[in-house]
């Protein structure tokens, strides 16, 4: 046996043990590294702001908790608005519940001859043996409920702390990581940082902006329909469509078809409808538009970045792919060598029909129906 092969034997174990222990790692350590990600865009998303309050002399740590406590005393007061309203409009449909279910009952004993009764349906619910089980199955669930809360605002209090530190100390994060770069590539990693914050902060504003024109559709509607709470029901369907990745738009939508179906049954079919429509107009119209205008990326590339953030990181990375493609999109954009285009009026795409007829009868540059002509034209030309 030759003497080195023991020890590539040994080398290769050790290779292998310490790719299985950093896979392990890895996999145990994937929900902090997706909310240190989500906190760095949150700080990149702030930064405008701590940085212009800076300028002014203010601390750094200082300008970060303004902003942060900003942001939370405005999503708590809308939080508790919303769920005050909600709370009532419960109230509100369980008292009137005996009654929808009586009209339900008379539709169909009117339409299709039936004699059924509300106190017989209510009698078969109560003593059927799926409402006994699905309420064991909630009271085993309370736990699993209770620690899926828990740990959800576990979670959100991660984010904020990493946000808070990356935000409040940028200037001394920047320099850490080029006091162990060379010259040229500090540069290249400050530049890139500055277009992340950039391309961040106009992913935001087109958000905020989409948010905003969604509210005041849904407002219009809602208070064509003299829906109650139509302030608050639209902004909650702008925010909650807009930035709440995957699922945004049906949990914006459902609460509006709740609270309208308190007024009149027709009312949520006819707010489902507006929201079906909306949503369409909103993903193949408005969106491509502002995004491409407000990041600076190809429409395309933006519904494409989005369904490859969503597949690789689920929500998290529906959320972030757009700010992340068009930051790469922006940094790489300088190393691409660029040319003048020619005036050919193809690249247009102005093309004339007879160009294009002659264009198929004339055969391609270099092949055999190309050559045989080119010899046959010489010994016409001798015939001649």
């Amino acid at each position: 046996m030759p003497r080195w092969l023991p020890r590539a034997m040994i080398l290769a174990l050790a290779l292998y043990a310490c790719f299985q222990l950093g896979s392990w790692a890895f996999h145990q350590l994937i929900g902090l590294l997706i909310n240190i990600l989500i906190a760095f865009f949150l700080a990149l998303a702030i930064e405008p702001a701590v940085g212009r309050m800076a300028a002014r002399g203010m601390r750094r740590g200082l300008a970060t908790f303004l902003v942060f406590f900003a942001v939370l005393a405005v999503g708590a007061g809308f939080v508790v608005l919303l769920g005050s309203m909600l709370a009532g409009q419960i109230v509100e449909m369980v008292g009137d519940f005996p009654k929808y279910l009586d009209q339900v009952i008379n539709w169909i004993n009117e339409t299709f001859h039936t004699e059924l009764s509300r106190v017989e349906i209510q009698d078969s619910l109560l003593r059927s043996d799926w409402l006994q089980q699905y309420v064991e199955n909630s009271a085993t669930g309370v736990l699993d409920v209770s620690a899926t809360v828990l740990g959800g605002m576990f979670k959100v209090l991660t984010i904020f702390l990493f946000s808070f530190y990356f935000a409040a100390d940028g200037p001394r994060l920047r320099r850490a990581l080029c006091s162990v770069l060379p010259p040229a590539k500090q540069t290249e990693v400050l530049r890139a940082w500055e277009i992340a914050v950039d391309k961040t902060g106009g992913y935001l504003y087109s958000r905020g902006l989409m948010a905003l024109i969604s509210g005041v559709a849904h407002y219009v509607l809602l208070a064509l329909l003299d829906v109650p709470y139509a302030p608050v029901l639209a902004v909650w369907v702008g925010l909650v469509s807009q930035f709440i990745p995957t699922i945004g738009t049906y949990l914006a939508g459902a609460l509006p078809m709740l609270i309208a179906f308190t007024v009149d049954p027709w009312y949520a079919l006819w707010v489902l409808c507006f929201v079906l429509i909306y949503q369409q107009f909103e993903n193949y119209v408005l969106q491509p538009k502002l995004t491409a205008r407000t990041v600076d990326i190809h429409p395309a590339v933006a519904f494409g970045s989005v369904i490859a953030g969503t597949a690789l990181l689920g929500a998290v990375g529906a959320l972030i792919a757009i700010p992340a493609v068009a930051t790469l999109q922006a940094f790489l954009g300088a190393y691409v060598k660029r040319y003048a285009v020619t005036d050919d009026p193809r690249v247009h795409g102005h093309r004339r029909h007879g160009e294009a007829v002659v264009a198929r009868l004339q055969p391609a540059p270099g092949s055999k129906n190309a050559a045989a002509r080119e010899e046959q034209a010489p010994a016409a030309e001798g015939d001649a």
